[in-house]
């Protein structure tokens, strides 16, 4: 009798355990079911955050090749001649490019969306015009006009009229740029007016870097170094969306070496300068990059050939000092212009102010070539499922059909287009 109890209690006590450890083991496997599905909704959060962003999620960028089927109707009978991923200003004038990039940044309806002071440079001094955009940035925040020597044209005093300035934190509400006649600047009375003279570029340069320190309260430690000289002008103008875009000025250096006055600039830095040096070895030699060491820390930026040179700027990025654009994604602005006319990207500097904040690639005298094609498969966004959540690109184009042609603007409208990822039509879109 009493091994027969004892039995029962020990079969009691077995089955006990028995279902204590399945249920054990049935909590564990829910756990790890639980974390398993919690991880697989991360991942797809992810994923559909890529989506949301036009992310190729199968693998980065897309292989874009030039066309090769043309259609030789279709410049006829245009009505318009922007296209749905590019803006055309469709002047090859830059005292009038100025003016349109000017009235598409600052329409000037109300108090909020006017400019702060007007910047007027000199239409034939470059590298004058050049250093002056780092003030087209705020506290300033306004367009960059041209002017000659001894003459506001009219179509730029319209303008400014039209703008009607509020001032900047000085209550400047113009800030003329350069050597001019006194009959330019008596010609503005009635506004506030900031006169900062000079016609040595490399002098000219360190006084707008003193006076955008002034009314910042500091230097800033990155700093962009081009050379001045005429036939390097086109692999140095792509500094000027750039110090358009940010506080960090355009200093100079000569095929003699580095200026006094550059060198004066640099020391505001207290050897603590990031110097960005724009262009290869050909336009600013390896001894003159080691002067500047001197002065900080020294990065060469540059291609080869000024639309090479152009691309590996706007692509750019320092990651420790956030300087540079970074465009090897989706989703940008970028401005177009033709290596031909490079006074229009004075003009268009603007619009790496504002808006769509662009960088400036050149084309080849109006042309695409391979480079480019490079350029647009690292941008190009694709879509998985729908295409409304972008991101997407644009590009300004900066000249009239015969600086820039149409069926070039119809390449770059499609080589910017969002595409399904993978490949293929919208679809159901």
């Amino acid at each position: 009798m009493k091994t027969s109890s004892y039995l029962k209690l020990l079969m009691i006590v077995m089955t006990v355990i028995a279902l204590a450890a399945c249920n054990d083991a049935t909590d564990n496997h829910n756990d790890m079911k639980h974390e398993e599905e919690m991880k697989n909704n991360e991942q797809h959060d992810e994923h559909v955050s890529d989506e949301k962003n036009g992310e190729d999620t199968s693998g980065k960028g897309m292989k874009v090749n030039a066309p090769t089927d043309f259609n030789d109707n279709a410049e006829k009978n245009l009505l318009v001649l922007n296209t749905k991923n590019v803006t055309r200003l469709n002047t090859s004038d830059p005292v009038e490019m100025a003016v349109m990039t000017s009235q598409t940044i600052w329409p000037s309806t109300h108090k909020e969306n006017r400019p702060g002071a007007v910047i007027l440079a000199p239409i034939k001094d470059w590298a004058i015009s050049l250093a002056s955009a780092n003030l087209i940035h705020h506290p300033n925040d306004g367009p960059l006009l041209f002017i000659e020597k001894d003459n506001i044209p009219e179509i730029t005093r319209n303008e400014i009229d039209r703008l009607n300035p509020k001032g900047n934190m000085t209550g400047a509400e113009i800030m003329v740029m350069g050597d001019v006649d006194d009959t330019v600047l008596n010609s503005l009375k009635g506004y506030e007016v900031k006169h900062i003279e000079g016609d040595e570029p490399a002098v000219f340069a360190k006084e707008i870097d003193k006076t955008y320190a002034e009314m910042n309260e500091e230097y800033p430690e990155s700093v962009i170094v081009g050379s001045l000289e005429d036939d390097d002008r086109l692999f140095t103008t792509p500094a000027v969306n750039w110090i358009a875009h940010m506080p960090e000025p355009l200093l100079y250096v000569s095929e003699d070496g580095v200026p006094e006055a550059t060198k004066q600039a640099l020391e505001k830095r207290k050897g603590k300068a990031n110097i960005y040096l724009l262009g290869p070895e050909s336009i600013i030699s390896k001894n003159t990059e080691e002067v500047l060491s001197e002065y900080g820390k020294v990065t060469r930026i540059s291609g080869e050939t000024p639309i090479e040179n152009s691309i590996a700027f706007a692509q750019f990025k320092d990651k420790s000092t956030k300087f540079g654009w970074g465009l090897t994604d989706p989703g940008h602005g970028v401005s177009f212009i033709s290596s031909s006319a490079p006074d229009l990207a004075l003009a268009g500097a603007p619009f790496a102010h504002l808006g769509k904040h662009a960088p400036m690639v050149w084309l080849e005298n109006g042309q695409l070539n391979q480079t480019h094609y490079e350029f647009f498969s690292d941008i190009k966004p694709t879509f998985k499922d729908n295409p409304t959540n972008g991101p997407y690109n644009h590009a300004f184009l900066l000249g009239n059909k015969e600086a820039i042609s149409y069926k070039v603007q119809g390449i770059i409208d499609d080589k910017l287009e969002i595409v399904k990822e993978g490949g293929g039509e919208h679809g159901g879109h």
